[in-house]
């Protein structure tokens, strides 16, 4: 008899470990389906191989990426099921991981999708009632199995047609999670995540930053966003200047190398070549370059803040040569630090 393959949506989190690794147990084939997006999890695209290599060492399963970024940047515009308390969208997100699942059921031959939730364990997206709109809205009805709260819900399609054994799924429900401790232990895991959410548009201080852009109320015109504009939204220091351009500062090397790499054709990279201190991004200065007659002032401003962050010498902040990289080429320009009054209301 042929074994029969579920796929899991994977968050990485302790109850998604759980669910895959239950039915796993059960003798079916479970591969791992982890989406990501610039809010959560991008950077495993840089080595997914390293990531599936540690998601088998550490829980024994088989995982997959795949990029959601331009479905859920379209998401973001208008969620059928609203927010959450700050600019997540938890009921229509999970509604799109389920939808695009579902679609890889035929490339991977499953028959059905594994989700890790507790029924009662989240206010917004995991109430009763709730959980049914999800697998509803999915396309998924009785094939979205939740195998730790499976016995206080109705049955599904894999239990039904004998694939999964009922009496072995579980009844876990609310916040608690001594239970899914428990069991972790039984699978002999010992190194997992803690509980707290991982999504960007969940965080109180991150969040207002993304939907500022989808209000309207940045340079970047809502239908305009991409994948870069987000993550240089979530790095180092924002400024958005009086002429309407948008600057980002490194707080240290690591944002600094972050934002080189981000950089794109059209961006203008600052920095000062003799003086630890912040690397700046302009974006969208090349284009906008013909558009403001005011650059050489915007420059200015820029090459001004960059020397206002570097590092002190001697206790001072003197001037320094800050280098400017765009349009095929650099030049420098010398530039004392701007004064904090002047750039407060700038702060994003």
């Amino acid at each position: 008899m042929k074994q029969v393959t579920a796929l899991a949506l994977f968050s990485g989190g302790l109850d998604s470990i759980l669910a895959s690794r239950l039915v796993a147990s059960l003798g079916v084939r479970v591969l791992a389906v982890k989406f990501v997006t610039p809010f959560f999890d991008y950077e495993l695209l840089a080595d997914p191989e390293g990531y599936q290599q540690e998601v088998m060492e550490k829980y024994g399963l088989e995982v997959v990426l795949y990029d959601l970024s331009h479905n859920y940047l379209d998401l973001l515009h208008k969620p059928a099921h609203g927010f959450g308390k700050n600019f997540n969208p938890c009921i229509d997100c999970k509604i799109l991981m389920c939808s695009r699942a579902k679609e890889l059921m035929a490339k991977y031959d499953a028959s059905f999708l594994i989700s890790g939730e507790v029924l009662g364990q989240r206010p917004m997206s995991q109430r009763r009632d709730t959980l049914r709109v999800i697998e509803r809205d999915s396309d998924n009805d009785g094939l979205l199995l939740r195998p730790l709260s499976a016995k206080l819900m109705s049955p599904t399609k894999p239990e039904t047609e004998g694939w999964i054994d009922r009496e072995k799924l579980l009844d876990f429900n609310g916040r608690g999670r001594s239970r899914q401790i428990k069991l972790a232990k039984e699978y002999g895991i010992t190194d997992f995540p803690s509980p707290a959410g991982g999504c960007i548009l969940a965080d109180p201080i991150l969040s207002p930053r993304i939907a500022r852009i989808y209000k309207g109320e940045f340079v970047i015109n809502p239908e305009e966003i991409t994948v870069t504009d987000v993550r240089l939204l979530l790095v180092g220091r924002q400024f958005l200047l009086p002429d309407g351009f948008w600057l980002i500062l490194g707080r240290n090397e690591k944002e600094n190398e972050k934002i080189e790499t981000l950089a794109e054709a059209n961006d203008m990279l600052l920095y000062m070549p003799d003086r630890p201190g912040p690397t700046a991004l302009l974006r969208g200065a090349k284009q906008r370059l013909s558009e403001s007659d005011g650059i050489e002032d915007t420059l200015l401003k820029c090459a001004g803040l960059v020397v206002r962050y570097g590092k002190k010498v001697k206790g001072e902040d003197p001037g320094a040569e800050v280098v400017i990289r765009g349009q095929g080429g650099k030049r420098k320009i010398t530039s004392q630090p701007l004064d904090d009054k002047i750039f407060r209301e700038w702060m994003l």
